[in-house]
């Protein structure tokens, strides 16, 4: 029993490790660029389009990094940007249908499929079930 409990206190901690290496520098540099022009530049930049989902112009940086890097990326942003649990939750249900398109489309073309149809699929569901989210709310 002390030997599963070790076992497990180890692993629990270097996962622990592993996310904190995203998680925080990630918080850290969009705090960081909440101070300079970028993030309202962005936001302005992304207001129309996200507006018909429910989100504001500064999620448009936690989707980029959700679809390009992971999740934990987009984790890491979202307390960062402070937004709403309404936002929250179209956020995390748009990143549950895309996330980490880059690495899933290798494996995708290993397996031998369309990278093209599958991110597009994924990216349209995405889309769509927040439109519908945002509508319903």
């Amino acid at each position: 029993m002390g030997e599963a409990i070790q076992t497990g206190l180890k692993k629990g901690l270097n996962i622990t490790w592993q996310l904190s290496k995203i998680l925080i520098p990630t918080y850290i540099i969009v705090t960081f660029l909440q101070y300079t022009p970028f993030i309202e530049a962005l936001a302005r930049y992304f207001e129309p389009i996200l507006y018909y989902l429910g989100l504001p112009g500064k999620a448009a940086l936690v989707l980029v990094l959700g679809n390009l890097i992971n999740l934990y990326a987009a984790i890491g942003v979202i307390p960062a940007l402070d937004f709403s649990f309404k936002e929250i939750t179209i956020l995390s249900l748009m990143l549950s249908f895309s996330h980490s398109l880059i690495v899933e489309s290798a494996i995708a073309k290993k397996m031998g499929g369309s990278i093209i149809k599958l991110n597009f699929l994924r990216v349209g569901i995405a889309i769509i079930s927040a439109f519908i989210l945002n509508i319903l709310w």
